[in-house]
């Protein structure tokens, strides 16, 4: 039996819908006045000087949030714009606008694997704050007690570098450690790094119909 069992989060655990469209639409309105109503914050100043920075915009808040709805609509997983979407989430679980639904077969999973001994973590572009909040508020309850660590591109790396998976190792400890995600990139960069890889082939998502290559496949956890 794997001694870690790592976690993708979109695709793989929740719909890629409830991300891309319920999240970030969320999100969208509220970026402009979250930064004006925040910039004391010193993690949304920092946000702010990393959007100019990479940008090269100087102006006000209304083109700052030009570049993060350019970010958005490109999918991209840009550093100050997960910071910030992660603290709107945040508020949206807390306040009860937001509720994390998954797949039908994943929480019966999560809780097996727990319940056996097996060590759960996360690994997902979207910053750990919001991953923390997104399991805190879910339709089956609090579920962060299931969890170990949470990793993501800011503390990890990127999802596709096998570096980013030697890292996690490196914090995770000795053992073998099983990686599930709906992306084949992901996976072969796992595999790289010497994990067990697992590709969760969801119908309906993106990547459903993906070639997971050498892979172990499954449509349910």
């Amino acid at each position: 039996m794997t001694k870690w069992v790592v976690l993708d989060i979109e695709g793989t655990l929740s719909a890629t819908d409830q991300v891309l469209v319920t999240l970030y639409d969320y999100a969208r309105p509220r970026l402009g006045p979250w930064i004006d109503a925040h910039g004391d914050d010193p993690a949304v100043a920092e946000a702010v000087a990393q959007i100019r920075e990479l940008s090269g915009v100087d102006g006000g808040t209304d083109e700052l949030v030009r570049v993060l709805h350019g970010w958005m609509d490109a999918d991209q997983k840009v550093t100050p714009l997960k910071t910030l979407q992660g603290l709107i989430w945040q508020r949206g679980y807390a306040e009860g606008d937001l509720v994390a639904e998954f797949f039908p077969d994943v929480v019966p999973a999560l809780r097996k694997w727990h319940a056996e001994g097996t060590k759960l973590a996360v690994f997902s572009s979207g910053s750990v704050a919001g991953q923390v909040a997104f399991f805190a508020h879910t339709a089956d309850g609090d579920l962060t007690s299931l969890f170990e660590f949470h990793f993501d591109t800011v503390n990890a790396g990127p999802k596709r570098e096998a570096a980013s998976y030697l890292k996690i190792a490196s914090v995770l400890g000795s053992g073998d450690i099983t990686f599930y995600s709906d992306v084949p990139a992901e996976l072969h960069a796992a595999a790289e790094a010497g994990w067990q890889t697992v590709g969760v082939a969801r119908p309906g998502e993106p990547y459903g119909d993906a070639d997971f290559g050498p892979h172990r496949k499954v449509d349910a956890l």
